[in-house]
C-alpha cells in the first residue's frame, strides 16, 4: 500500500456550488505513530491520521471512500458501479416519532431492516464493538428528535459518533445534521421562526447526497421541515461544506388549507394572547436568532463520509426523498468497495447485523412471521373518552400479533366458539332506531352492566353499524384490573386482575405480566368456524369490550406512570349476545355466541318477541323519548382549574418549548369542574347524543365498579378488518374558525376528512 503526500495551497472546488463554497483540502501529519496497515485495521484502510492546522494535504487515495473530489465524482457517475446484496444500517434513535419513517425507507432501500438503537442505550464500547469489532454494520444514520445537540441528554452518544467514526459513512437528520455542525464547532442558533410540518423548496450544489435531484426554485424539489433551531452559518468550519439551502421566508404549509394559508402566526396567537401582549412570540430580534436569509439545509464533511440534513427526506411530503436515502446507499457501497476490488466477494453474508447483535436476533428469525400477522382480528379503538379512556372491541374473538387457528371440531386446545344469528330486513326504523331498542331491551334498572357502541351519525359512510348488549348469557364476564404499585413484588407493570362471571362468582389474581398479555392470551384461547360468519356485513361478533386506561404505557416501555387513576386501569365486558343495528339498510341482527356443539337460542327468541312487541308502541315511545331528551339537565356552572392569567402564562411556556425545539406540537388544556348531584347516566348519554350526534358515540355502565363512560367522537382510532388491514384516522389538532359560515363549514369540514 503506497501513501502520497503533497502540500498545496489550492482548494478542491465543489462543482454546482452556485454561493461559491469550496472545499478545503484535509490537513494531516502522517508518521509511524499514527498510521496501521493490513491486519491491524478493520478494513485494511489507513487510520489514526491525526489533524492539524497547516498547509499539507493528503491525497484522495487515503480516504478512498469519500468521493466528492471532482475527478472522482465524475468517475463515480459514469462508471458502473458493483451492488452489494444488502446494506446494514444502525440507526441512532433520537426518540422522535419520525425514527421508524426512517426505518421503513431503509429497509426498502438497503434490502435489510436497520438496527435501531437509542441514543442512550449503547455504551461507546458497546458501539466500538459492533463497529470495528465485529463489523456488523456499513453505515449510520442519526435520525432528528427533540431538544438540542448542546444538550447531552438530548443527543446522547451521537456527537462522540462524528467526532471519533470518521471512518464509518454517518447521514445526520435533522437533530443529527444539527449534532454534525456542533460537533465541529459551529454553532446551534434558534431560527427566525419555527418551522413545522412546512414545504420549502432546496438548492443544491450536486454533489452525490443529491444525485438526479433537481435543484432551485421551482425544479420541483421540495421538502418537509420540522425545525426550531439550526446552524448558524457565519460558525460553519472549514471542515463542513453546506451543501444545500432553502429561503428563511420561502415556506408553505402542506396541511393548512388554500383558504387560510395567508393566516400568519400573528394573527394566531393575537386570539390567543392578551391586549398588549399581542407581540410575536417567535420574534428574537434581541437574541441570538440567525439573521442571515439563506438557511443551511445540508452540510458535508469535507474529508469524512458524513452527511447532515436539516429537513426530513422520510416524510411523505418530501420529494425525492427515496431518492436521497439510495444515494446514501451508493456512497456507503462505494466507499466500502473502494478498498478493495475483491471486497465484495470476501464480505460474509452471516456478518448481517442480526448475527451481530443479540438483542435483534429474534426480530430477524421472527420475519417470516410477521408477513402473517393480524390477519382478521377486526380490532376497533374508538377516541373522545373522559379521564383518558380509549374503547377497544375485539371482533371475532381474536387478537393479538399471531393468527387464530381455524378449526370446525373441538378437542384439546383453543376453545371452539359457535355464532348463532338471525336477520330483520327493515325493522329498526319501524320500531324507534337504535336509541328505543337499548332502551326498550336494556334500559331497565339504570342500564347496569350494559355498553352501547352507538354511531348516532352515519355521515359521509363514516360509521354505519350499531352493536348494543348486556349481562345475559353463559360466558358472559367483567375483568376489571389495577396496576399495583412499582415496588409491589418487584414487577414494573403487574397488578390485580378481577373477574366476575355470569353466576356472580368472583376471582382475583396478581398477574405478574400484566394485563394486555392476559387479554392476548385469553383471545388466543378460542377458535371459530368462519362458516358461522358467511353473510354479515360487520366484523365484530362478540368478545371483548371496554377501555384501556393511559396508565398501561407502562406496559409498552414507559418507565413509570406520573398520576394514579382514580378508576380501573382497565375494564372489560366478554359479550356473548348483542344485537345490531345497520343504519344503512336498517336492518337488525341478533347475535349468539356459545361453546362448542351446545346451541342455546333462548335469548334469541326472547329478543325476537321484544323487537316484534316494539312495533305497536314505536310511536309513542318515541314522542316521550324525545320530550325527556329536550328537558336539559341542570343548569350551567362550570368553573375552570386555572385562572386566564395563568392560563396565558402556560401558552408562553408552551411557545418557548417550541422555539427551543423541545417539541414541534403541544397540547395545552385545562379541566372545568361543577358540583353536581345524582345523575342519570343512560339520561345524560341519552341527552349527549340527542345534542351532539357522532359516528363513533359509547356508552359503557360498570355498575360494579360504580363506573359509566359517555363519549361522543367523530373520530375512530385505529380500525383492524378482517383482512388485516389497521387504519389510524384521528383528527390531528384544531383549525381557526372562519369569517363567515361558509368558510367555517368548510374548515371543519376539511379537518375531519383530511
Amino acid at each position: 500500500m503506497s501513501f502520497s503526500l503533497f502540500s498545496t495551497s489550492s482548494e478542491l472546488a465543489y462543482p454546482g456550488s452556485a454561493d461559491g463554497y469550496r472545499c478545503p483540502n484535509l490537513n494531516v501529519v502522517l508518521s509511524k505513530a499514527f498510521v496501521s496497515i493490513g491486519d491491524c485495521t478493520r478494513r485494511g484502510y489507513v487510520r489514526g491520521a491525526h489533524s492539524v492546522a497547516s498547509k499539507s494535504g493528503i491525497s484522495c487515495h487515503l480516504i478512498p471512500g469519500h468521493l466528492e473530489g471532482s475527478f472522482m465524482q465524475k468517475k463515480w457517475l459514469e462508471e458502473p458501479r458493483k451492488k452489494l446484496e444488502f446494506v446494514r444500517t444502525l440507526l441512532i434513535d433520537n426518540y422522535d416519532s419520525y425514527t421508524y419513517n426512517i426505518y421503513q425507507e431503509l429497509s426498502v432501500i438497503n434490502g435489510l431492516p436497520p438496527v435501531v438503537v437509542r441514543n442512550d442505550e449503547w455504551t461507546w464500547e458497546d458501539i466500538q464493538n459492533y463497529l470495528y469489532k465485529e463489523g456488523a454494520f456499513d453505515n449510520i444514520v442519526i435520525s432528528p428528535g427533540p431538544g438540542s445537540p448542546t444538550c447531552p441528554a438530548d443527543i446522547g452518544i451521537c456527537l462522540h459518533l462524528f467526532h471519533t467514526c470518521w471512518d464509518i459513512p454517518i447521514l445526520g437528520v435533522c437533530l443529527g445534521h444539527q449534532a454534525l455542525g456542533y460537533a465541529h464547532g459551529a454553532q446551534i442558533v434558534h431560527a427566525n421562526e419555527p418551522v413545522h410540518g412546512r414545504l420549502s423548496e432546496i438548492k443544491h450544489n450536486g454533489c452525490l447526497l443529491f444525485h438526479e435531484i433537481p435543484s432551485g426554485r421551482n425544479s420541483g424539489f421540495k421538502v418537509v421541515r420540522y425545525h426550531s433551531l439550526v446552524i448558524d452559518a457565519e460558525s460553519l468550519p472549514k471542515e463542513l461544506i453546506p451543501i444545500a439551502w432553502t429561503s428563511s421566508s420561502d415556506t408553505q404549509s402542506f396541511l393548512i388549507p388554500d383558504a387560510y394559508k395567508s393566516q400568519t402566526e400573528h394573527q394566531i396567537i393575537d386570539s390567543v394572547l392578551p391586549k398588549g401582549k399581542n407581540e410575536n412570540p417567535w420574534d428574537s430580534s434581541n437574541s441570538d436568532v440567525t439573521k442571515r436569509r439563506n438557511i443551511i439545509m445540508g452540510i458535508m464533511h469535507s474529508s469524512r463520509p458524513h452527511y447532515g440534513l436539516q429537513f426530513h427526506p422520510e416524510s411523505v411530503a418530501t420529494s425525492y426523498g427515496r431518492q436521497i436515502f439510495k444515494n446514501f446507499r451508493e456512497i456507503t457501497e462505494d466507499y466500502w468497495l473502494s478498498f478493495s476490488p475483491s471486497f465484495i466477494n470476501q464480505r460474509n453474508i452471516k456478518y448481517t447485523a442480526h448475527m451481530q447483535v443479540p438483542s435483534v436476533s429474534r426480530f430477524f428469525r421472527e420475519l417470516p412471521r410477521s408477513r402473517h400477522v393480524v390477519n382478521g382480528n377486526g380490532q376497533h379503538y374508538q377516541g373522545g373518552l373522559e379521564n383518558e379512556k380509549f374503547l377497544l372491541d375485539a371482533q371475532k374473538s381474536r387478537f393479538g400479533t399471531f393468527d387464530m387457528v381455524n378449526i370446525s371440531h373441538t378437542g384439546a386446545g383453543p376453545k371452539l366458539l359457535k355464532l348463532t344469528w338471525r336477520k330483520f330486513d327493515r325493522l329498526a326504523s319501524q320500531i324507534g332506531g337504535a336509541r328505543s331498542i337499548f332502551c326498550d331491551l336494556f334500559g331497565d334498572n339504570k342500564a347496569e352492566n350494559t355498553f352501547w357502541l352507538d354511531s348516532s351519525s352515519v355521515d359521509k359512510g363514516r360509521a354505519r353499524f350499531s352493536f348494543m348488549g348486556g349481562k345475559s348469557g353463559s360466558l358472559w364476564k367483567q375483568v376489571t384490573f389495577r396496576l399495583s404499585g412499582q415496588s409491589e413484588r418487584n414487577s414494573k407493570c403487574g397488578g390485580y386482575l378481577l373477574i366476575e362471571d355470569a353466576q356472580g362468582s368472583i376471582k382475583s389474581t396478581f398477574l405478574e405480566e400484566g394485563f394486555l398479555d392476559f387479554l392476548n392470551k385469553e383471545l388466543l384461547g378460542f377458535c371459530y368456524d368462519e362458516k358461522d360468519y358467511e353473510g354479515l356485513p360487520f366484523d365484530f361478533y362478540g368478545g371483548y369490550i371496554g377501555y384501556i386506561g393511559y396508565d398501561l404505557k407502562v406496559e409498552c416501555g414507559m418507565a413509570s406512570n406520573r398520576h394514579k387513576s382514580g378508576t380501573p386501569d382497565a375494564c372489560f365486558f366478554f359479550v356473548d349476545n348483542l344485537v345490531v343495528v345497520d343504519h344503512h339498510y336498517d336492518d337488525v341482527y341478533l347475535l349468539s355466541i356459545h361453546e362448542g356443539s351446545t346451541t342455546v337460542t333462548s335469548w334469541l327468541d326472547e329478543t325476537e318477541q321484544k323487537l316484534i312487541s316494539l312495533k305497536a308502541f314505536a310511536t309513542k315511545k318515541k314522542k316521550e323519548q324525545s320530550q325527556q331528551c329536550v328537558s336539559s339537565p341542570s343548569k350551567a356552572g362550570f368553573l375552570p382549574d386555572k385562572p386566564r392569567e395563568q392560563y396565558i402564562r402556560d401558552v408562553q411556556n408552551c411557545l418557548k418549548y417550541i422555539k427551543d425545539g423541545e417539541s414541534y406540537e403541544l397540547c395545552l388544556t385545562t379541566q372545568n369542574r361543577r358540583s353536581v348531584g345524582e345523575i342519570d347516566s343512560l339520561g345524560l348519554y341519552l341527552h349527549l347524543r340527542e345534542k351532539n350526534p357522532a359516528p363513533y358515540a359509547a356508552f359503557l355502565n360498570f355498575s360494579e365498579e360504580n363506573l359509566c363512560i359517555c363519549c361522543s367522537s367523530p373520530e375512530r382510532f385505529l380500525k383492524l378488518d378482517r383482512n388485516g388491514i389497521l387504519e389510524a384516522k384521528p383528527i390531528k389538532g384544531t383549525v381557526a374558525r372562519g369569517s363567515t359560515t361558509e368558510e367555517d363549514e368548510q374548515h371543519k369540514l376539511w379537518l375531519q376528512y383530511r
